[in-house]
Parts: structure tokens; sequence; C-alpha cells
């Protein structure tokens, strides 16, 4: 569960078929806070959405600073419903009276049609970037051996919200699925995470930039804002780029800043520590050795497949599930 109101950048994804009842529902839950219908919102949240608010009062407050902030709903520019998991998403671009950027409306249903997110922000455009046309110098190879799913990765903000930012203009989220989910059971555990405790490989030769360790790993659905990177590893690789791994296993990671490094050498193990609410592998490529600074590269890898397809030089996309076609030493 996460709730906001023009601050906090939601981590989810959604497929793209429309799913009828999912965008009714969505659409309902909608109109029901635009018209000050509250008791109907409040009645279908979740424990975790009740606990969060402590109660209705909060939830009106938090419809008066939407309404102060941005004024009425002027026109919807679009709608998109689907579902992630047991997740059911429903989002929608709006203009509003007092603002001239596009608001998003997002609303997360459970299996049960109980909300467990509501987000009100600020819809979030590409950043402008000059390395549109830039080829990556670096000899990447996947960094990881077996199939992962790619949940955020592209060039845009419906594949990728990293494209929102300038240092990870071109980021990727990578998990590992299985019959369409990223962990067995109820996923209350890391260990239940089909990804967690994955190795964990350097793309490409070069030498060790940044080495931290020691950030407790959270338990699933708690973030660590923090420390938004986690236990993460950073490697020069000599070129103007520097390849970035963030998220690690706590006490896993098993080079040292200085260490000069082959492609194939282990870097650590996948975890969940950082801002991240599950386990997962974050990386990117970008010109500087510095967290939060420089700007973001195209990280295009080599001899891989995309949902089975040969890819001998390409960047992953959303919702592809790739691996190397030779496995990395």
């Amino acid at each position: 569960m996460r709730l906001s109101l023009l601050v906090v950048l939601v981590v989810t994804s959604w497929l793209s078929q429309t799913d009828d009842v999912i965008l009714e529902r969505g659409r309902q839950h909608s109109e029901h806070f635009i018209k000050n219908e509250l008791d109907a919102i409040w009645k279908n949240f979740s424990s975790q959405m009740k606990a969060a608010f402590g109660q209705p009062e909060k939830l009106a407050e938090f419809r008066r600073l939407v309404r102060h902030q941005l004024g009425e709903e002027d026109k919807i520019i679009a709608e998109r419903a689907g579902q992630v998991g047991e997740r059911r998403i429903y989002r929608r671009i709006s203009r509003f009276e007092k603002v001239a950027s596009p608001i998003l409306t997002h609303w997360a249903f459970d299996a049960e049609g109980a909300v467990i997110e509501f987000v009100i922000r600020p819809f979030p455009r590409a950043t402008p970037s000059k390395f549109l046309d830039y080829r990556t110098k670096s000899d990447l190879r996947l960094p990881f051996d077996g199939e992962w799913w790619v949940f955020w990765g592209g060039r845009t903000i419906d594949e990728n919200y990293h494209a929102a930012t300038v240092d990870q203009r071109f980021a990727y989220d990578l998990v590992i699925r299985r019959e369409g989910s990223t962990h067995r059971g109820d996923g209350a555990r890391n260990e239940d995470y089909y990804c967690f405790g994955k190795r964990i490989k350097a793309p490409a030769s070069g030498r060790v930039a940044t080495v931290v360790d020691g950030i407790e790993d959270n338990l699933p659905g708690e973030m660590n804002p923090w420390q938004p990177a986690g236990n993460h590893v950073v490697i020069d690789h000599g070129n103007g780029e520097f390849s970035f791994f963030a998220h690690l296993q706590k006490g896993t990671v098993a080079v040292s800043v200085g260490q000069e490094i082959q492609q194939g050498t282990l870097l650590g193990l996948c975890g969940n520590s950082g801002n991240s609410s599950e386990p997962h592998l974050h990386y990117h490529l970008q010109s500087t050795p510095r967290i939060l600074d420089g700007e973001g590269l195209p990280a295009q890898f080599q001899d891989y497949e995309a949902n089975g397809q040969a890819v001998p030089r390409g960047e992953p996309k959303r919702g592809q599930t790739i691996k190397s076609k030779q496995r990395v030493p």
C-alpha cells in the first residue's frame, strides 16, 4: 500500500490490455472522490489503507487539500486499466482547473476489490536527454544467469518510470517471474521471491569505484528512502561509463573499491535493501560514479534473448523475459 499527494512516485506496472471491470471500478472510485462521496471509498479501503489514514476525517482532509491545490477536474485525457500479479490497477490522466500540468490519479485493488493504493500527483514526463542516439561503448552482457523479467525498462514513461529522472533516464528494474508472480506463497518473506539471493555479475570489465554493504534488507512492502540505493556497487568501465547495481543483499557484496574486475565477476547477491518494496535488481549506466548525479546513458546489452527471440544488441523493455544466450563466467 502506498499513499501520496504530489510527492511520491509510485513504483508499479500494469498490463497493456484494458480490463472493463477494473476500468469501471477505478472510474467509480474517482467519481466518489470528486463528488466528495467519501464513505463509499472508506468502506472499500483495505485494513492497511485505513491504518494509514487513521480515521475517515483524514480522507476528507486529503480531499480538501487536493481541491485547494488542484481545483476541480476539468477533462479526462486518458484512462488505462489492467492487472499485475494480484493487483488490479486503474490510472487516469486529467486536467485540473488550477494547474497547467496533467495530473495522474492512480488506484490499485487487491483480488477482493479492496483499495490498497491511492495516489494523486503530477503526471511525470520523460526528461530530455542529449544521449538518445548514444551507443554504449562497453561490451555489456546481462549481469545474471537464467531468465529474468523486465519490470521497468524502456525510454518512455509508460515503459519506465525512471525516464522522469536525469541520472536514471535509461534504468532497469529486474525480477524473476514465474506463472505471473514474482514470489511463491504470500510473499511475506524476502526468501519467497524468486530473484532473492541470485548471483549478480559484472556486465563488462572495469574497476570498482564504489561499494556499500551492511544495510539491512527490508521486509517486503517496506522501504528505506533514507538509503535509497541500499547495498550497491558502482563499476568504472574506463570510458566515461559507470554501471550502478542497487538493492543488493546485506553481507553479500563480493568486491572492493579499486579492484580490477572482468566480465562475469561476482558482485553480490540480489536483495531488497534501500528504497525497494520487494527484492529486485536495479541497474543503470550513467556518466559519473556519483549516485543521484551525472546523466543516464543507454545500456545496450549484447547477445541475449527477449521473449525467446535472439537480440544481437538491444535495450530490454518492460514486460520482456530476457536471458543471456551465453553463460557469463
